[in-house]
This record gives structure tokens, sequence and C-alpha cells, in this order.
């Protein structure tokens, strides 16, 4: 399939992306760049300067919604994605009123109980749409554990599964982009294997 022809196909087709931080921003920014026809960003949080060191931001956007400030961004790459951005800390009634339309959702989060909950909802909600999370991409090297793997029929991990955020492992930018991209190029793997 040539490269007009996969963008073309992705043009079609909407990814939520649920946290709009570090994993969030680089699988949003690498999507945007595939051809992506549409994103959703979802995010309640604004940016830091601690987040420049693995976040899709620059210095002049800190204070800036980080879903308005991503949407910027990605308009310097693409001005044909629709894109929209949701303020909102999600929720089981707002996971289900705003992802009932989009073909996949990325999961983007940093903690284990909003993972858990977007999750459980979505398998609730939706089993058939597929969902892709992230779990363990903290600190730096290592870069051989890091893998996919599907947990569920619709349900998909990207990381290593142990290397979870602490003060002394830290989320560094090469090892959050490496899950990122990663989460991006399944996203893209199955899109192209749906039909609209």
């Amino acid at each position: 399939m040539t490269e007009t022809l996969i963008r073309n196909h992705l043009s079609h087709f909407e990814v939520a992306i649920a946290g709009c931080g570090g994993l969030g921003s680089n699988a949003a920014v690498a999507l945007a760049r595939s051809g992506i026809g549409k994103l959703l960003l979802v995010d309640f949080d604004r940016v830091e300067l601690s987040n420049l060191n693995r976040q899709y931001f620059f210095y002049d956007q800190i204070g800036q919604y980080k879903a308005h400030a991503l949407a910027d961004n990605i308009r310097k790459i693409d001005r044909s994605i629709e894109l929209k951005t949701i303020i909102v800390k999600l929720d089981e009634t707002s996971v289900t009123q705003l992802f009932a339309r989009v073909d996949l959702v990325i999961e983007a989060f940093d903690l284990a109980a909003e993972k858990q909950m977007l999750l459980e909802t979505m398998l609730l909600n939706f089993p058939e749409k597929p969902l892709i999370m992230g779990n363990g991409m903290a600190g730096f090297g290592k870069f051989e554990l890091i893998k996919q793997q599907q947990w569920d029929k619709q349900v998909y991990i990207c990381g290593d599964f142990t290397n979870e955020i602490s003060e002394d492992n830290p989320p560094l930018a090469p090892r959050v982009g490496i899950v990122a991209n990663m989460q991006a190029n399944l996203a893209l793997e199955l899109i192209l294997k749906m039909r609209k």
C-alpha cells in the first residue's frame, strides 16, 4: 500500500487521546504526521515547566491547557486534521459520552486508578472498540524490555509492564517517546484493517 493510499484511508478515522501528557501528546503528533483524519484530545491539566522534558509542548505554552496547546502544535504540522479539544477529567460518564463515535482510543494517563476506570468503562460500554494502553515506561535504558501485548479481544498494552514512575524512576523522554510511538504505530496497524 502506497503512502498516498495509507493517508487516504487514515483520513476517514478518528482517534481519541485520553490524556495529553507524555504518552498522549507524542502519540497524537505521530498520528498527525501519519495522516489521521480526526483527533479528539481530552485532558484537564495545564502545561508546566516540568512537562517539557518529555511532552510535546514548548516553553511559551506553559500555563495553557494541554489539549489546546497540543491542538495548536498539530495545526502547525497538518491543518487538514479535524481537531476537537475537551477540557475535562475523564470519568465513567464522560468516557461513555465522548468516546461513543471514535474508532479507537489511546490511553495516556499517569495514575493506575484512572487507567483502570477507562479500561472497565470501555469494556462495559464499547467492547468492540480498540483501546491501546501504556504501562511501564519510566527510567532509561532496558529498551529490550519494551513490547506490546494483546490483553483482551480489543485491549492492547505497550510498555515494559514493570518500570512504574516514582521519584527514583522518573519518566524521561526516550522511553516515554518509544511507548507513545508504539501506541501510535499499533493504532495505525489496527485502523488500516478497519473499513468505513
